[in-house]
């Protein structure tokens, strides 16, 4: 395994707390077996394979998720002609990734200028101007997911229904407890059946604990979590919330409460507020990124499911739309699938 962490030299210390007696009593659930009717996926363990290799894997399990892109683009530039013909196939390659049509407008008007300024005659030389073109763009997107800035660091995880929110949170979980974080998780999904089961399980696997309520309002859950964390010294504490559509606008107005909630239970919390998108919805990605950033204000990304039949090109129209930080990608279920996003890799997967 990689690490993929940063850790700030020196954390804030705690703020100073109320004695015990005076902190809310968090319901602690006890492990329970997942219910229907979501079921939660059974991770590998760890792989035991040297870093090397661990990373020789992952990055070709990346690049067969994204074959259909990488051989629409690549197989254009076989024999080419420098010309309008060769530009009309490079934007329909876009669209047909999900690049969106401002993303895919900007490569081609910022290609066009390139290989005019520099005299580009060969197809081969124009795919690396395209692929050079893409990693400037994408590079922006790269954050380092920083840890020990907040004692507790306090993360809010939203998604729609079937992003692997759930699955996200777990892995996290996993990977946090590798780099010497105490964790601790809220079950604030108090509208899905099922969700705190699921929750549950996965607290179970990692041995983390897992607050949560019968029934009750899940900013009451996120507020219990957050002052028993840091009554206990826990390093993270990771809130899930029920999975929604921007639509919903009921539940959109009880995420903004949860937030409000923690952060009058601790100032300045949540610290980060994470979104969860499937990389194989396409644009409808962008739309619930512009949605839940506009209603919480989103500090980064995790994009998942990217060894499917994920066209790759939503992260183009992230980058060009809505530039929130892409700290994860996810191409499988194994803790190790779960990996950061870098740019060079990811362009790299698609051009190699």
């Amino acid at each position: 395994m990689f690490s993929f962490f940063k850790k700030k030299p020196k954390p804030e210390p705690a703020a100073q707390l109320p004695p015990a007696a005076e902190m809310p009593a968090p319901v602690l659930t006890p492990p329970q077996p997942a219910l229907a009717p979501e079921p939660v996926a059974e991770p590998e363990a760890p792989s035991a394979a040297p870093p090397e290799t661990t990373k020789r894997n992952w990055l070709a399990r990346l690049k067969a998720g994204l074959s259909k892109t990488s051989s629409n683009l690549t197989t254009l530039f076989v024999g080419a002609k420098i010309d309008d013909d060769l530009y009309e196939e490079l934007e329909a390659a876009l669209l047909m990734a999900d690049a969106g049509m401002e993303a895919t407008v900007f490569l081609l008007e910022a290609l066009k200028k390139k290989v005019k300024s520099e005299k580009l005659t060969e197809a081969a030389q124009v795919k690396s101007a395209l692929r050079a073109l893409l990693i400037e763009m994408l590079t922006p997107l790269q954050k380092p997911f920083e840890l020990g800035r907040h004692q507790p660091l306090v993360m809010m995880i939203a998604g729609v229904n079937g992003a692997g929110k759930t699955t996200t949170i777990g892995k996290l979980a996993k990977h946090l407890q590798a780099h010497g974080q105490s964790v601790l998780l809220a079950a604030g999904d108090t509208f899905r059946a099922a969700a705190r089961e699921q929750l549950t399980v996965w607290g179970e696997r990692n041995n983390v604990t897992v607050i949560s309520q019968e029934s009750g309002d899940p900013a009451a859950v996120a507020f219990d979590a957050v002052q028993s964390a840091r009554a206990r010294g826990i390093n993270v504490v990771m809130v899930d919330t029920a999975g929604r559509l921007p639509t919903q606008l009921h539940l959109m107005e009880e995420l903004k409460k949860i937030k409000r909630v923690i952060g009058k239970g601790f100032e300045g919390a949540p610290h980060e507020v994470l979104l969860v998108i499937d990389g194989n919805t396409g644009q409808n990605a962008l739309t619930q990124v512009k949605a839940f950033d506009d209603a919480l204000g989103l500090t980064g990304l995790v994009v998942t499911k990217l060894d499917g039949t994920a066209k790759g090109g939503i992260i183009a129209a992230v980058a060009r739309n809505r530039p929130v930080p892409i700290y994860f990608i996810g191409v499988g279920e194994k803790i190790e699938d779960l990996q950061p996003f870098d740019a060079r890799e990811f362009v790299d997967a698609i051009f190699d």
